[in-house]
């Protein structure tokens, strides 16, 4: 056996986030990012159209959305619109999460002019043939099908509904599954393209200014564009339970069980947000991790652990996410639940914290490097409300974070007692040892 002392932390590469440039144009919002030198440019369409506007029981739609909105435009054909595509050397990249949906391309900067009018024509004027609803739904119906059948989507979805409550859109999984997608019509994806993707919404640039004219991208994507902006709402307001419950997901004769291990947290925007990422990143977020340590390294349960804030602009959650095998489920779940009481109890040392504000200041040199990067960290401020100085400042944040409020910060924001123990294995096997755990009373998953 080799054993060698863990190599020395390391010193965060110092970065330089871009200067933000904000204007008003043709009755739209522009959030830029200067890029000097740079060839390529990226122009995303933000639009406040994400999962949380879909309806209880389309849950999906948005994707289904986002697939159609590629076979053509009501100018061209799928394969005309593709070959105007790749005459310009791009694609047309489109993503939904809770928040937003946005729509971007990549292309070098004297491009971009000719990529966002492709980008435009796609968004506000597609075909949205029946037809090709139809197909793309299937189409995204079959592949959650197959999703759905591994390990960890129903345990995903059973701690998503115990936290938010099923009747509510937080409450199902943001990319749906195989009954609501499949519930899904031709009317749902046209209503829902009118009402969310008509709308103004933001464009972000990043790219070398000097040589882009945000004025003339602004008027192609805004022209004809209506609506002023949906209201969000508040941070929904969901407490944590006062006392824990293992929640059983029958796998019958699963060889290892998913474990997921969740309560509610705060949202995105919160000031808590470095300290909380921080604490996060000590007990399961990196391969160092108090979790990782104990259940991987000393107990030999797992291949891995991993513990962290979930965030959105509405809600949040803390979750710890593994896969044990299957006679060891009940002694894994006392272990992750003492590591979390543990940290909240007491929260984190000064050695832990040097490495954890290292990683993840090290990691914004090395994240914020290419233009979608830089846009997406844009899109983050505008979803959130962030400041333009957030990204700029953020490194000294991580680095700056005393023990204190770390710790502080765990004490505050870890519930061990309030959590939520989904796990999803062979019932048959499990169940005795679960409700001998002493962690919670066990019920069976709904449905």
């Amino acid at each position: 056996m080799l054993i060698t002392d863990r190599p020395a932390t390391g010193t965060p590469r110092p970065y330089t986030f871009p200067p933000v440039v904000r204007r008003t144009v043709a009755g739209g919002d522009v959030v830029a990012a200067h890029l000097p030198g740079y060839n390529l440019a990226v122009a995303v369409l933000l639009l406040d159209a994400g999962a949380g506007r879909e309806p209880v029981g389309r849950e999906g739609l948005a994707a289904v959305v986002a697939k159609a909105i590629e076979e053509g435009t009501t100018r061209r054909d799928s394969t005309a619109y593709a070959l105007a595509l790749e005459g310009l050397g791009t694609e047309l990249v489109i993503s939904a999460d809770w928040d937003s949906f946005q729509v971007s391309v990549q292309v070098p900067v004297e491009r971009l002019p000719e990529a966002v009018e492709l980008l435009t024509e796609a968004v506000r004027t597609p075909r949205l043939d029946p037809a090709d609803i139809t197909r793309v739904r299937d189409d995204e119906v079959t592949a959650l099908r197959m999703y759905w059948a591994n390990p960890g989507p129903r345990a995903d979805a059973a701690l998503r509904a115990d936290l938010f409550g099923a009747d509510q859109r937080p409450g199902r999984p943001m990319d749906g599954d195989p009954d609501s997608v499949a519930a899904v019509t031709v009317e749902d994806v046209t209503a829902f393209h009118a009402e969310w993707l008509t709308r103004t919404g933001t464009l972000l640039v990043a790219g070398d200014l000097d040589r882009i004219d945000l004025d003339r991208l602004a008027t192609t994507v805004f022209a004809g564009a209506a609506g002023a902006p949906a209201s969000s709402g508040g941070p929904l307001q969901v407490r944590v339970p006062g006392q824990r419950r293992i929640i059983l997901v029958d796998r019958p004769g699963s060889v290892q069980s998913t474990l997921r291990l969740g309560h509610v947290a705060p949202h995105r925007a919160h000031p808590d947000h470095v300290p909380m990422t921080l604490a996060a990143t000590v007990l399961g977020g990196a391969f160092t991790s108090r979790l990782n340590h104990l259940i991987r390294e000393v107990r030999g349960y797992t291949y891995g652990i991993r513990g962290e804030f979930g965030y959105s602009r509405r809600f949040g959650r803390f979750v710890v996410s593994s896969g044990v095998q299957t006679a060891v489920t009940a002694p894994a779940l006392v272990d992750a639940v003492g590591e979390i009481t543990r940290t909240r109890d007491s929260g984190v040392t000064e050695a832990e914290l040097t490495v954890a504000r290292a990683w993840r200041a090290g990691q914004l040199s090395v994240e914020l490097q290419t233009p979608p990067a830089i846009a997406n960290a844009l899109a983050t401020l505008v979803v959130h409300g962030l400041p333009d100085d957030y990204h700029a400042t953020l490194r000294e944040a991580l680095l700056s974070a005393t023990e204190s409020e770390v710790s502080a910060a765990a004490a505050t924001h870890l519930h061990p007692e309030g959590l939520t123990l989904v796990v999803e294995g062979d019932a048959a096997t499990i169940r005795d040892d679960l409700a001998a755990s002493g962690l919670g009373e066990v019920v069976d998953a709904a449905g």
